[in-house]
C-alpha cells in the first residue's frame, strides 16, 4: 500500500528500538526482581530483531550487582550488535555504576543525563556477621564438611583472616578483568590515570565526560533526533515481568516478606542505591 501513498508519506522513519534495564544485577528472590541474562534476553532479541533498524538504544539505571550477569549482558547486546551490523547508542539515568557501567560498555557511544551519576569501577562484597549473635541466644549451629575451605566466610562463624585474603585474591582478578573490558571499549577516549579510573569511585557526567567514560551529555530523544532526525521513531520494547516480583505470590506466598534472609537481601539491594543518594 505504501506505493500508493502522496511521496510525503512513503518517506521511511528511522527506527531505533528502546530497551530498558532498570534495576540491581543479580540473582532474583521473592522480595526482589534483578536484572539477569534471562529476565533480559528476550527484550534484546526483539530489539535487535526489527527489521531495518538504524540502531538500538539502551537505557541504563543501575547501581551495579553480579559481575557475571553483568558481563552476560553486555556480551549479548555486543553479540546482537556484531550480528546485525546495528550500532548500539547506551543512556544512563540516575546511575550506571560497577555493574551497570559494564552494561553501558556493550553500547558503541554512551550517553548520560547531566545529574546522572557513573564509574565505580572496582568490586566490592559485603555481607553480615551472626555469630555473636547467635552465641547470644544460645543456638548451636551443626555443619559437616569435606574440604578446608567449604565454609569459607560463613556468616555464622568469626571471621578468619586466611578467608579474608581468599576473597581479595578473587576481587583483585574480577577487578582486573573489569578494567581489561574497560580498556578494549573504551580504547584511546580515556584520559585519566589508571589510579584514578579504577579506584572505584563514581563521578558526575561531566567528570566522567572529561576521563573519557562517556562520549557525551544528554537525554535519549534529544540525541537520536539529532543523529537520525525529528521523525526518528523510538519504540520501547518492555519485557513481560509481573506486576509483582517473581514467587512473591507463588509458591513462598506472603512468607517470603518475613524470611530474614529476604529482608536482608532486599536491605542490601536498597543500600546499593542509597550509596548514590537515591
Amino acid at each position: 500500500m505504501r506505493r500508493f501513498l502522496p511521496a510525503r508519506f512513503r518517506a521511511r522513519q528511522p527506527l531505533v528500538p528502546v530497551v530498558r534495564l532498570q534495576g540491581t544485577i543479580g540473582m532474583p528472590m521473592p522480595l526482589r526482581s534483578t536484572l539477569t541474562l534471562e529476565s533480559v534476553a528476550r527484550s534484546l532479541e526483539t530489539a535487535f530483531g526489527f527489521g531495518d533498524v538504524a540502531a538500538v538504544a539502551i537505557i541504563v539505571n543501575s547501581p551495579g550487582g553480579s559481575p557475571v550477569q553483568s558481563h552476560l549482558i553486555m556480551q549479548r547486546v555486543r553479540a546482537l550488535a556484531d550480528e546485525k551490523g546495528v550500532p548500539v547508542f547506551a543512556f544512563a539515568e540516575d546511575v550506571a555504576a560497577s555493574g551497570g557501567y559494564m552494561v553501558l560498555l556493550a553500547a558503541d557511544e554512551i550517553f548520560a543525563d547531566s545529574f546522572s551519576l557513573v564509574g565505580s569501577i572496582g568490586v566490592v562484597s559485603a555481607g553480615f556477621g551472626f555469630d555473636r549473635l547467635i552465641d547470644r541466644l544460645g543456638i548451636e549451629r551443626r555443619v559437616y564438611t569435606a574440604g578446608d575451605r567449604k565454609m569459607m566466610l560463613d556468616p555464622f562463624r568469626p571471621e578468619r583472616p586466611e578467608d579474608v585474603a581468599r576473597l581479595k585474591d578473587i576481587q583483585a582478578e574480577i577487578h582486573r578483568r573489569f578494567i581489561a573490558i574497560v580498556k578494549e571499549r573504551r580504547g584511546a577516549r580515556l584520559t585519566g590515570s589508571d589510579e584514578e579510573l579504577f579506584s572505584g569511585a563514581f563521578w558526575s557526567a561531566q567528570e566522567a565526560l572529561d576521563l573519557g567514560i562517556i562520549d557525551g551529555i544528554g537525554d535519549l530523544r534529544s540525541v537520536m533526533r539529532q543523529r537520525f532526525g525529528e521523525n526518528v521513531r523510538l519504540p520501547l520494547v518492555a519485557d513481560r515481568r509481573s506486576l509483582f516480583p517473581r514467587g512473591l505470590l507463588g509458591r513462598a506466598g506472603a512468607s517470603a516478606l518475613l524470611d530474614p534472609v529476604e529482608v536482608i537481601a532486599a536491605l542490601e539491594e536498597r543500600a546499593q542505591w542509597e550509596r548514590f543518594g537515591l
